[in-house]
């Protein structure tokens, strides 16, 4: 067994919403043998402010959040992936980014709640909603592993 943690990286379109929640997931519930990172295709250019606040409530340091592009993660000194998981929602008919190389794949979707309309609690519930349909997909995934990823 290698000490090195399976490096998972959460992709979507913008990269404000659902792919950074995964990544902190991922990276809360890993126990440090995970190590998650998001980017998006074309991302916003800034995680969305409700994203922010319900990782606060939920006790998560923010810092370094940001929304940046999958191009970081194809330079030579990035770090290499093991698994690339996209979380874009195809019913939606967004467009889920590709990713080239070898890691394992998967695809879970979820709805967009950056598109959740409403008072300021009510766009705020649809995040909570969205967060926890991610966390039980990352507990299942944490527990059956990267290989059997496609199981989630």
């Amino acid at each position: 067994m290698t000490d090195t943690p399976i490096n998972v990286l959460v992709l979507c379109t913008g990269n404000s919403a659902r792919s950074v929640l995964g990544e902190c997931l991922i990276n809360r519930l890993g126990g440090g043998k995970w190590r998650a990172y998001s980017a998006g295709s074309h991302p916003t250019g800034r995680v969305n402010p409700f994203s922010i606040e319900l990782l606060k409530e939920k006790g998560y340091s923010v810092e370094g959040l940001r929304s940046k592009s999958w191009d970081e993660f194809a330079l030579p000194d990035a770090p290499k992936m093991d698994l690339v998981i996209t979380v874009c929602d195809n019913a939606a008919g967004e467009v889920c980014p590709i990713w080239p190389g070898h890691p394992s794949k998967v695809h879970i979707g979820f709805p967009d709640p950056a598109h959740a309309e409403g008072t300021h609690e009510e766009r705020l519930a649809a995040f909570r909603k969205v967060y926890d349909m991610i966390e039980v997909k990352v507990r299942k995934l944490i527990e059956v592993g990267p290989a059997r990823a496609g199981e989630v």
